[in-house]
């Protein structure tokens, strides 16, 4: 399988982040609130997808201000 090029690293890694983190703090959220009820997957898949739609582009703009902010108080090699 041909991997994709570096540079879709800053792109890929919130993508992939955002997407499992809203599935599963949405999940754990919706279980809270409503419980295994009938429909509670439907309700969860509509919280996750709304929640991703917020936190990806959210991540995209915080990502590079994020590692600046951190590069002061980390040491880099």
């Amino acid at each position: 399988m041909k991997k994709l090029p570096a540079r879709t690293m800053h792109f890929a890694m919130p993508l992939a982040l955002t997407f499992v983190m809203t599935f599963l703090v949405s999940g754990i959220a919706t279980i809270r609130v409503i419980g295994f009820e009938q429909g509670m997957l439907a309700r969860w898949m509509e919280s996750w997808m709304a929640s991703w739609v917020v936190a990806f582009p959210i991540m995209l703009l915080l990502m590079p201000l994020m590692r600046r902010l951190l590069s002061r108080v980390i040491e880099t090699r």
